[in-house]
């Protein structure tokens, strides 16, 4: 059994070619919706590296004007240049705000908000970068030495130069945007730089080691001294070890607790709060807790792997997958898949569950039959676990340790809870047909039941299919019917497309609302509600959002001009 048959792929139907009329659903009231156009600017033939704000109000691309190049924000062309770099051009995540690196002649220069600034002889790549509050912008320069000892690096914060270096690396702003870390080469020695202020001198520090605590107030990273390595956390040196693991440190949600996996000799170990725990052969899948109380991992001593909770060694198996271990949102329970011979159980707060022939072999696995297994879940509130499983040739989910009914498959990331804990949801396969079960209910069988996520929004995690409205009483998911595509919400098929968003559908914070983007032939338009919009050469990726008074906007192209459009509710 294959897990999925096909998934479209609409990547290239971002923008086409004319505009046509409006169309109008049969199944929805009409009039639902007026519909407001906003002309914004030109749209030019020529457009490279197209970028959204995350809040989908604001569209930049870079396009030529004869030899020249400039950026055009929302329509509006800015100054023109030698070159803008690809890749380079930002909005702040606000989306207030937008910035880029640009050449000048020899020379290379950050503009932002339209501000040019001190002309250098590089620009490092990746860069500018904005702060997560979009107040502070960053980004690494480059100069040639005047003693001709090559290229000289520095990095520039808000319009301010720090300390010249021989290299520059890893340059991160905190979570609360009040700081600033990069690691500095100086000479034969590497050092941390936070806020300006020149940390102590090692042989190395690990490269895209140095991490901020998830409330910006504490600072981490690995350095090395000779062939010993060690944890730095607020500038004090931890003990030394042969090695330390890839992706260490990690601090708790709450920036309090810090740990990491060290190597000592042969044998690994993990060190929370400055404290060593006991050895094993191999150390995995280090967690805190959400509520930063508790630390988890999986250890392996010869062939057999268990898991420690709060430094409690948990019975022993002979396979824990990777990425199975989760604690639950509310950080008071703990889950995870094991292997024991031929049978795999989900063990929920050190109880073991039934035996299956398949379940939970992580996030992306397929069981010993072929069949997609998926990794324990738990519901928002934490009260509730469900898996993924495989019976002989079939799968099933089970929930609250009750075994649901036997498919020939379940979805990849398909499962999924309603964000109040009361509902469970997930896609499922019958024979050559799909269907979405809904507390425990078969839906219509369809030919597809399509997943995926929004393809210009890469800031949006995996769209599961379905889909629950925020307060869970509604469901909607993608469904293909033959060569069409169509939205089913709350049960009931809405118009056939000949394609939809993969990242729909899109509820609105109260739940009222629905909408999505579709493809009529070489048009697009938004349906909310059921209601079918006018018809444009292109919606730009990713860009319908609901305001808090339920109005849908979204930026479409039509002749040539770009538009932003307002679908206000009538009643």
């Amino acid at each position: 059994m294959n897990c999925r048959k096909w998934i479209a792929v609409w990547a290239a139907a971002m923008i086409g070619l004319t505009a046509t009329a409006f169309a109008q659903s049969t199944t929805a009231p009409r009039n639902v919706y007026k519909i407001e156009e906003t002309r914004v600017g030109r749209w030019d033939a020529e457009r490279l590296s197209l970028v959204l704000s995350r809040d989908g109000r604001h569209l930049a691309y870079i396009t030529r004007r004869g030899q020249k190049s400039c950026v055009v924000v929302d329509g509006q062309a800015g100054v023109e240049y030698d070159g803008v770099f690809k890749g380079s051009v930002i909005f702040s995540p606000d989306g207030k705000r937008v910035a880029y690196s640009a050449a000048n002649g020899d020379k290379q220069l950050v503009v932002v908000d339209g501000q040019a600034g001190v002309e250098y002889d590089g620009v490092g790549q990746g860069f500018p970068i904005f702060s997560p509050d979009g107040k502070r912008v960053a980004y690494l320069a480059g100069i040639v030495h005047v003693a001709g000892k090559g290229l000289k690096s520095l990095v520039v914060v808000d319009g301010r130069e720090g300390t010249v270096y021989d290299g520059i690396g890893n340059l991160i702003f905190s979570p609360d945007s009040k700081h600033l870390a990069y690691d500095a080469k100086k000479g034969q020695k590497r050092l941390v730089v936070v806020d300006g202020q020149a940390g102590a001198e090692y042989d190395g520090v690990g490269r895209d080691t140095v991490i901020f605590s998830p409330d910006g107030k504490r600072v981490g990273y690995v350095v090395a001294m000779g062939k010993k390595r060690l944890v730095v956390v607020d500038g004090q040196a931890g003990a030394e070890f042969d090695e330390i693991a890839m992706g260490s440190p990690i601090f708790s949600p709450d920036g309090k607790r810090v740990a990491y996996s060290a190597a000592k000799g042969e044998k690994w170990l993990v060190v929370v709060d400055g404290q060593a725990g006991a050895e094993f052969d191999v150390i995995g899948s280090l967690i805190f807790s959400p509520d930063s109380k508790r630390v988890a991992y999986v250890a392996a001593n010869g062939d057999k792997q268990l898991v420690v909770v709060d430094g409690q060694a948990g019975a022993e198996y002979d396979r824990i997958p990777i990425g199975s271990l989760i604690f639950s949102p509310d950080g008071k329970r703990v889950a995870y898949a094991a292997r024991k011979g031929e049978k795999q159980v989900v063990v929920v707060d050190g109880q073991v569950g039934a035996e299956y022939n398949g379940v939970a072999e992580g996030s992306v696995i397929f069981g010993p039959d072929g069949n997609f297994q998926g990794s324990p879940i738990f519901s928002p509130d934490g009260k509730r676990v469900a898996y993924v499983a495989g019976k002989g040739l079939k799968d099933l989910v089970v929930v609250d340790g009750q075994a649901g009914a036997e498919y020939d498959r379940i979805l990849q990331d398909s499962l999924i809870f309603s964000p109040d804990g009361k509902r469970v949801a997930y896609g499922a396969g019958k024979h050559l047909k799909d269907l979405v079960v809904v507390d425990g209910q078969a839906g219509a069988e369809y030919d597809d039941i399509l997943q995926g996520a929004p393809i210009f929004s890469p800031d949006v995690k995996f769209q599961s299919a379905p889909t629950f409205s925020p307060d869970g009483k509604r469901v909607a998911y993608r469904a293909r019917k033959g060569e069409k595509q169509l939205m089913v919400v709350d049960g009931q098929a809405g118009m056939e497309y000949d394609g939809i968003d993969m990242g729909a559908p899109i509820f609105s914070a109260d739940s009222k609302r629905v909408a999505y983007r579709a493809w009529q032939g070489e048009k697009q338009l938004v349906v909310v509600d059921g209601q079918a919009g006018t018809e444009y050469d292109g919606i730009i990726g990713g860009s319908p959002i609901f305001s808090s008074e339920g109005v849908l906007e979204y930026l479409a192209v039509k002749e040539g001009a770009l538009y932003h459009v307002k679908c206000i509710p009538t009643h």
